[in-house]
């Protein structure tokens, strides 16, 4: 099983580190069965102006690596940031039971595309490699009773898009077009596997 009580390098390579206190990103980096520690880096996370919600999650998910790396110096820093857009509307965590539930009739009927930018960082070379991910979202035509009852059960107040995926969220949804699953939840794994292997470290082999 994961554990996250080791900050030094390892036999089998850089100790692996989630930057980020995100509960659903922690569970996402378990499915791996890798070793890994989680720190919050401590960044300002607002958008510059006219900044493409694009290149916002990439710059951020960067930044959240670096910020670490400054104090981890021996590890495979992940970072990822995402938001979700309708249009040229950047939106965000609604934080409360009104703005989730605003949220949610804002987005009923439409198709929302969520980007999440991944970085991960070598701190001890200091060779990064960042992805984006884009999922589209359709959503149904959602009645007022069936929104509110969802933010009730899920209370989804820190989540962009007012959802869960992983749970009754999927209930709003007429259909999801992505090639990373989990990257709606917060972490794509496919592409994360990937620039994990090429810093030597493939979670089917490594030994846990």
């Amino acid at each position: 099983m994961p554990t996250a009580n080791s900050t030094n390098q390892t036999d089998s390579g850089p100790a692996l580190l989630l930057a980020s206190s995100s509960r659903y990103r922690k569970q996402l980096l378990s499915r791996l069965g890798l070793s890994f520690i989680t720190a919050s880096p401590d960044i300002d996370e607002t958008r510059k102006k006219d900044e493409a919600p694009a290149d916002l999650v990439q710059r951020l998910a960067s930044e959240k690596a670096s910020e670490l790396a400054k104090t981890h110096t021996s590890h495979l820093i992940i970072g990822s940031d995402q938001v979700a857009s309708l249009g040229n509307r950047v939106l965000g965590k609604p934080g409360t039971v009104a703005r989730a539930e605003q949220q949610l009739a804002d987005l009923s009927g439409h198709t929302v595309r969520f980007y999440t930018g991944l970085a991960l960082l070598n701190s001890a070379t200091q060779e990064t490699q960042i992805q984006l991910d884009t999922t589209d979202v359709e959503f149904r035509t959602l009645t007022a009773a069936e929104i509110s009852a969802y933010v009730a059960r899920e209370q989804p107040l820190d989540c962009a898009g007012s959802f869960k995926s992983e749970g009754l969220g999927v209930a709003l949804f007429e259909r999801i077009h992505t090639d990373d699953p989990a990257a709606l939840i917060g972490l794509p794994l496919v592409r994360l596997c990937g620039m994990l292997r090429a810093q030597g470290v493939n979670p089917l082999t490594t030994p846990i």
